[in-house]
């Protein structure tokens, strides 16, 4: 019997291999066609829009890996009838209710697999997409070039006349106009400065120089080794919360419930779609055509429609929808193959 059991799964890692890779690759060139709207607002290199496309992996894998299976399942017991071996291996003694046993175990291990991507790799891999949109956003802000008038550090206006290699500036000019009748114009002049990102604080580190405070007629002169000044461009924290920060108020926020329903029921739907696809797949092919693609078609636009629909209260969704699927699967399965084989 292990050895019928190793046939089948080598039958099924077949198609589910090249049918995953597929869609891997369709998915891919989606998210990389989204992945180059950024850079209409943001400069990236080749490399970093790699780093991008690595974050939007466990995504990838959510849309890609249930669904193949699913589908592969489905395909390879359908080609399996169609050539009569179904038909045999019932015949030489293995029970439906055994052939189901056995993928409803890989199933399992395939969407818990797919819960700690959805729960716990998806939500890092959000936080790790937007902190570096966001503090490629902030260094964009504050891309000062040499040579060039008009330029801004937060409220200030700077010129810049000279560059090193290194990244610091020479020869630095910041003039803050006055907002208000009893504010202050203020000049800073500095021999050289250099930028420092800080979870979304940009500060401006100056070195040697002079300030300026105007109001009205008076003036007050100040020299200085050392000036900071520093700019908040950014509301957003860039630190990564942890995945049970993430999903903390998956209650009470409705996006953050919708975006939990899915993914979770995304990661379940092997489990919740494996007796569908080996009522689908086997069929006696000598007196039955069977309907294996229609019914994928079915069970994908049903699951998918309602785990899209239903998702208050989150917790009693994600039970309920999943449920009813597999109740559902096994009396079809019990009534399509086991009274029948």
């Amino acid at each position: 019997m292990k050895l019928v059991y190793k046939y089948l799964l080598n039958q099924f890692l077949s198609t589910m291999l090249s049918l995953f890779f597929t869609l891997f690759i369709i998915v891919s060139i989606v998210f990389f066609i989204q992945l180059a709207k950024i850079t209409s607002y943001i400069e990236i290199s080749f490399f970093e829009l790699l780093k991008l496309y690595i974050y939007l992996l466990p995504k990838t894998l959510a849309f890609t890996l249930p669904i193949s299976f699913f589908i592969a399942l489905t395909l390879s017991f359908y080609r399996l009838s169609r050539e009569n071996e179904s038909t045999v291996l019932f015949a030489l003694g293995l029970a439906p209710k055994m052939l189901a046993g056995f993928f409803i175990k890989i199933a399992t291990l395939v969407s818990a697999f797919m819960l700690v991507v959805v729960l716990v790799f998806i939500p890092i891999s959000f936080e790790l997409f937007d902190n570096f949109v966001d503090y490629k956003k902030i260094s964009a802000k504050v891309s000062i070039k040499t040579g060039e008038f008009g330029q801004r550090y937060g409220d200030w206006l700077v010129f810049i006349d000279a560059k090193n290699s290194d990244e610091t500036y020479k020869n630095i000019i910041m003039y803050y106009p006055k907002k208000n009748p009893q504010d202050k114009e203020r000049v800073i002049l500095a021999k050289e400065g250099k930028l420092d990102t800080n979870e979304g604080v940009i500060t401006f580190k100056l070195d040697e120089g002079k300030t300026y405070e105007i109001k009205n007629e008076d003036w007050h002169i100040a020299s200085f080794k050392k000036l900071l000044i520093k700019s908040k461009l950014s509301s957003r924290e860039l630190n990564t919360k942890s995945f049970y920060d993430y999903w903390s108020d998956v209650t009470s926020n409705k996006e953050k419930a919708k975006e939990f329903v899915i993914y979770v029921l995304i990661a379940l739907f092997p489990l919740a779609s494996v007796l569908f696809a080996l009522s689908f797949g086997i069929v006696t092919y000598r007196y039955e055509k069977g309907f294996a693609y229609f019914g994928i078609f079915i069970v994908i636009f049903a699951y998918f429609g309602l785990l899209i629909s239903f998702y208050n209260p989150p917790f009693v969704a994600v039970a309920l929808i999943f449920s009813i699927f597999f109740l559902v699967s096994s009396v079809y399965f019990k009534i399509k193959i086991t009274n029948k084989y």
